[in-house]
């Protein structure tokens, strides 16, 4: 029986539907074949912390995979060669994607294009050459991108940033670094935010640009992989831009209005976080659940003890609720209202219920919890790191509390 009352649209339906059959049929036989290596952190990476070349295959062949079936780029506008879909195809495609992946197959994550290393509607605010050019290579998942924004200093308050884009005859050279750059380690392309004009940017008046740099440009540099949680690697790194080149056709969007285009993605980040906590959530509530019908202590299955049973309760609320507040602000988005507060809210509240979830499930689950083999480890680090992206939960709250003291004070 369903928990919701919201039915979404026989269009949305089939999307859904789609990506659990493309999850089953692409994906998770992936998996099997080649589960010594991908479950493997000393295989799966090189020992300078890189993914091993036959991983970034495998992920290039899902993603590939997908642009033939018509899901990776489903929220590319159509005039560029997408489906057009709005936020709430969006929430519900990765909603499904992270269900069907059931926390631990994790190649499942490139079927549907991340707006920062992907095609999405980012790619509108090209340029009519840079279309020419990258897009055909974009949509087939054959290249990818990252998202040059953050810098050692300049985290949350972008406008901090001092990479600068320094005018060249027609085009600019870019120097600075960037950090925490999601994808940078094997994108072939960045979108780089440098201040364009230093007055603007200090008054918060704009003065940031954006820029799409290919990766292997004189001056562009992959300076460290950051490798995070005790992992072997990572997909993060620290990049260095020295006197790098860009002509007038490498500009997105309009000089000096880059945030338009970075916030653009951020709404989208937003929403993505959200849906995924909600299923990350949902399947480990599930899955402690059904631990505490088979597992027995003092004679009892654990399902007898409040002390493990109410917790979970705890948590499905809050992912019920996690679940309304996402169908609810995307339907907002996709009306063309801001809506800020709610998209703050419900971020906020979704990425912080799904870490509770899933703690709680591995605290029902005691030791075994931990293990490898329950694949709640890597959920629990991958939601950690959900209440720290795009937003932070202190600047979402921020968020919030500025749009009430305007005067949006509807609840």
């Amino acid at each position: 029986m369903a928990a919701i009352a919201f039915q979404y649209s026989d269009d949305i339906v089939a999307l859904r539907d789609g990506l659990a059959k493309f999850i089953r049929a692409e994906v998770i036989p992936r998996h099997q074949a080649h589960a010594e290596l991908l479950d493997d952190e000393h295989r799966k990476f090189t020992p300078e912390g890189r993914y091993h070349p036959e991983v970034l295959r495998l992920l290039r062949e899902v993603r590939q995979a997908s642009a033939r079936a018509g899901y990776y780029s489903m929220c590319v506008p159509e005039s560029l060669g997408g489906m057009g879909m709005g936020y709430l195809a969006w929430y519900a495609a990765w909603e499904q994607i992270t269900t069907s992946c059931e926390g631990r197959y994790w190649l499942g994550e490139v079927t549907v294009s991340h707006w920062a290393t992907g095609p999405s509607p980012v790619l509108e605010h090209l340029s009519p050459e840079a279309k020419e050019r990258l897009l055909e290579g974009f949509m087939a998942g054959d290249t990818t991108m990252c998202f040059g924004m953050s810098e050692p200093e300049a985290g949350s308050d972008a406008m901090m940033m001092k990479t600068r884009a320094e005018p060249d005859g027609d085009g600019w050279r870019l120097s600075g670094s960037k950090i925490w750059t999601t994808n940078s380690p094997y994108a072939d392309y960045c979108i780089v935010f440098a201040v364009t004009d230093p007055e603007a940017a200090t008054q918060r008046k704009g003065g940031i640009s954006a820029f799409l740099v290919p990766t292997d440009s004189p001056g562009f540099s992959v300076q460290r992989v950051i490798r995070m949680w005790g992992h072997a690697g990572g997909n993060e790194a620290v990049l260095g831009l020295d006197n790098v080149r860009v002509e007038p056709w490498q500009l997105v969007g309009k000089l000096h209005k880059g945030f338009a285009t970075a916030m653009l993605g951020v709404n989208l980040g937003r929403v993505f976080n959200s849906a995924r906590a909600v299923a990350l959530g949902r399947w480990a509530i599930g899955e402690a659940l059904a631990y505490t019908k088979i597992r027995k202590t003092f004679g009892q299955p654990l399902s007898e003890y409040q002390g493990v049973t109410f917790p979970l309760a705890e948590s499905a609320m809050a992912v019920h609720a996690a679940h309304l507040m996402g169908l609810n602000v995307c339907q907002l988005l996709d009306a063309g209202q801001p809506a800020r507060k709610e998209l703050s809210m419900t971020k906020a509240f979704s990425v912080q219920a799904g870490m509770q979830a899933l703690d709680r499930a591995m605290q029902a689950h005691g030791a075994i919890g931990m293990t490898n083999e329950m694949h709640f480890c890597h959920s629990f680090l991958r939601m950690r790191m959900l209440n720290v992206a795009d937003g932070t939960n202190e600047i979402l709250r921020r968020t919030i509390v500025k749009e009430m003291l305007d005067g949006d004070l509807d609840l």
